[in-house]
């Protein structure tokens, strides 16, 4: 058969024989079943910014379910990953271990990162869409949630977001510097985030040692004078977010014992048979480690135990206590509540009590909330979410959005790789409908290379990146540690050019 000979059948688009040394692609334009076939040099480019999970899971489904579809993935600081680096608690390393599937998505030759690259300050997401034919939203949520209480500008009181970047090295949060000098601590929230905050303040330091924890911050959980870390939420332990695995950590970290109140868990013993499975065994062990007695192994540890975790409920935070001097927090007003309703559904209503809590250290852990890049891009700014079906964002044509930008901070990162699977079949969906216009040429990540060079910006690649990843972990080794992360954007950059 000769060269120039096509076969054809009956799909859109078909990888096809060598012309002049090289594969050429068809694209099938079925007319009234006729099957008119035209031949296309482009190949649709598509541009992510955010280099975390929402983003590497979108890459990799694009990159993965069409064949000619090329990727970049622009990310504000010049290392990838997202949360996963710096969201991730320290001792749960299992849990990092899709680094290795981003790994394989961002080697993959139609696939390019370009870290240190500021969306919305470097380069807008109108240049983007000028340069791709398609740009999904993928950076996350940076901001916090306020509580909107007095009080909650003081000395000693901080988000869970700038807490846990301060423990895994996020370089805006290094110079948080937490006093940890009080005895206790107070949690509001009670997710897995809550959790891991009390668990990195309680856990013994041999254990964290061994972590990537940033070492600046080991130090200062060595010296720390936190013994008891109460953990507060608002509505009762049948709405609990945390899931059980967390919650069995607390249960079993060393020198640590529970201190519940007993009254908080009246009447839900009698509802546990209705409840789903994995529910169901979150109460039971909520149960079981407020109201049983235990057992004489336990009674042991209990008894040698220094340090003292807690979870509290229908309690709302209503200000911060400040010192005599009024600069630092000495302590929380809580808003005591009752519930009305049942289950996920059930609302807090104030009983008109109070109630006083002496710490010295407030972490909020009621949620993050992404913040607008760009005025050209629709936001909500109640939800704090990009406005948008099935991650199409809406009076918005060739701009997606996916992750947590999409939906709200919610889930864990199974449900960020759904949610964005989601948002890649949309896209692709709206190519093969004819939706989104792949035919022009479009420069891609060369017309952005262009402009960024022209502004002084220099991208680090996944190549760069890997400079980095091999100098944190030669740091760490020297340490005991898998790894020591680089804290400042200035030394990650050394690293890359060196």
């Amino acid at each position: 058969m000769s060269t120039n000979n096509i076969i054809f059948c009956k799909t859109k688009t078909l990888k096809l024989l060598w012309t002049s040394g090289r594969s050429i692609w068809i694209n099938r334009c079925l007319d009234g079943g006729r099957g008119l076939a035209s031949f296309s040099a482009t190949h649709p480019k598509v541009c992510i910014v955010g280099g975390g999970p929402a983003g590497f899971y979108t890459a990799q489904h694009l990159i993965k379910t069409r064949q000619d579809v090329e990727v970049d993935i622009y990310e504000r600081l010049p290392v990838p990953f997202g949360l996963v680096r710096f969201g991730v608690a320290p001792d749960h390393p299992e849990v990092k271990n899709v680094i290795n599937t981003f790994t394989q998505t961002a080697q993959h030759t139609r696939c390019h990162f370009y870290g240190n690259v500021n969306v919305g300050k470097d380069v807008s997401v109108t240049e983007l869409q000028q340069a791709y034919h398609a740009v999904v939203l993928s950076y996350g949520a940076e901001g916090n949630r306020r509580m909107g209480v007095p009080g909650e500008d003081l000395s000693g009181v901080y988000s869970a977001k700038d807490f846990v970047g301060w423990y895994n090295g996020l370089p805006s949060n290094k110079e948080l510097n937490p006093d940890l000098t009080c005895e206790t601590a107070v949690v509001l929230g009670q997710g897995n985030v809550a959790l891991d905050v009390a668990r990195i303040l309680l856990s013994p330091v041999d254990i964290l040692k061994n972590t990537d924890i940033a070492q600046h911050s080991l130090y200062a959980l060595a010296e720390s004078r936190v013994r008891r870390v109460l953990i507060v939420g608002r509505r009762g332990p049948m709405q609990v977010a945390f899931t059980i695995k967390e919650l069995r950590e607390m249960v079993n970290l060393p020198d640590t014992r529970p201190e519940m109140v007993a009254t908080e868990f009246e009447g839900i013993a009698g509802t546990l048979k209705e409840l789903p499975r994995p529910r169901k065994r979150l109460t039971e062990l909520m149960v079981k480690t407020a109201l049983e007695i235990p057992g004489q192994k336990e009674q042991k540890r209990y008894s040698m135990a220094s340090r003292i975790w807690g979870l509290r409920f229908f309690r709302s935070p209503l200000e911060v206590l400040p010192t005599s001097d009024l600069t630092r927090a000495a302590g929380i007003r809580l808003a005591v509540n009752r519930l009305e309703g049942s289950g996920e559904g059930a609302r807090t209503v104030p009983t008109g009590e109070v109630e006083d809590v002496t710490c010295g250290l407030v972490i909020s852990s009621i949620g993050y909330k992404s913040l607008p890049i760009d005025p050209s891009v629709p936001f909500d700014s109640r939800k704090a979410i990009v406005p948008n079906t099935m991650g199409r964002v809406q009076q918005a044509a060739g701009l997606y959005c996916s992750g947590w930008l999409k939906t709200g901070p919610t889930g864990v990162i199974a449900t960020t790789m759904n949610n964005s699977f989601d948002t890649a079949r949309t896209l692709l969906g709206d190519i093969d409908s004819g939706t989104l216009d792949v035919s022009a040429v479009k420069p891609g990540s060369q017309g952005i290379s262009a402009l960024l060079e022209k502004r002084g910006v220099k991208p680090v690649t996944f190549s760069d990146w890997e400079k980095i990843d091999h100098e944190e972990v030669r740091r760490g080794e020297a340490k005991g540690k898998p790894r020591e992360k680089l804290l400042d954007v200035g030394e990650m950059l050394h690293v890359t050019r060196t």
